[in-house]
């Protein structure tokens, strides 16, 4: 079965320029990090830099697009960073990026690589489909600190992801709930590729190619489908 997914009216009046590419995937294997997926971080952050050519990750100019859609919703870009940014900035750090599993290393290596903000949803674990919308403020964003389960709420107006449950993910694709994430025992996932003019939709197709061949070479046999916004 296909998940649907949607995209306010609402958000598409706000950022016009936001389009997005979805890889479906079914039969995957995930495990830990891996050698061979350490490598594909490690290479990204070679080719971020190269991108960047000595310029912070926020000076690109997809970044800016960004950095200017969350303001248009009330967020501050400079403490909230979207899903690029904040792992970009993570890479060129003398850390390096943090390795969390064999799946999410891969989605993180294609975001930081291209710098497009890039997420993984366990199938399994979404409740009827996926929307994008402008959050009410009621809704309920479920997730854990110190190592408690709380209940959040977005705030008024704040862009999110949802489904029929809650909130899937803050601030746009900020900061994803625990309900949802990929573990290691994953089988089958939704990636989402999210851009923003003035990145090309060759651009956001390439990044969505590179995922899907990582994909099907880390899980042999894994059934894909992907599908982009006519």
């Amino acid at each position: 079965m296909t998940l649907q997914l949607t995209v306010s009216d609402e958000v598409r009046a706000l950022v016009p320029g936001f389009t997005h590419l979805a890889i479906e995937a079914h039969g995957l294997v995930n495990g830990p990090s891996t050698e061979a997926s350490s490598a594909l971080l490690d290479e990204a952050a070679r080719r971020l830099a190269e991108r960047l050519d000595g310029k912070a990750p926020h000076e690109d100019p997809h970044m800016t697009a960004w950095r200017a859609a969350y303001t248009a919703f009330g967020s501050k870009p400079s403490r909230t960073r979207n899903s690029a940014e904040a792992p970009a900035k993570r890479a060129l750090a003398d850390g390096g990026l943090p390795r969390i599993n064999l799946l999410v290393d891969l989605y993180n290596a294609v975001s930081v690589a291209h710098l497009i903000p890039v997420g993984g949803e366990d199938l399994a674990r979404i409740k009827g489909g996926m929307r994008l919308v402008r959050a009410t403020g009621d809704e309920d964003f479920v997730t854990v600190a110190g190592g408690e389960r709380i209940v959040e709420h977005p705030d008024s107006g704040e862009i999110v992801w949802c489904d029929d449950e809650g909130v899937t993910c803050r601030r746009w694709n900020w900061r994803q709930g625990p309900r949802t994430r990929l573990t290691e025992e994953s089988t089958g996932a939704i990636f989402l590729l999210e851009s923003l003019a003035p990145m090309s939709r060759t651009e956001l197709e390439q990044a969505g190619a590179e995922l899907a061949e990582l994909l099907e070479k880390f899980s042999p046999g894994a059934q894909l489908t992907v599908r982009a916004p006519e």
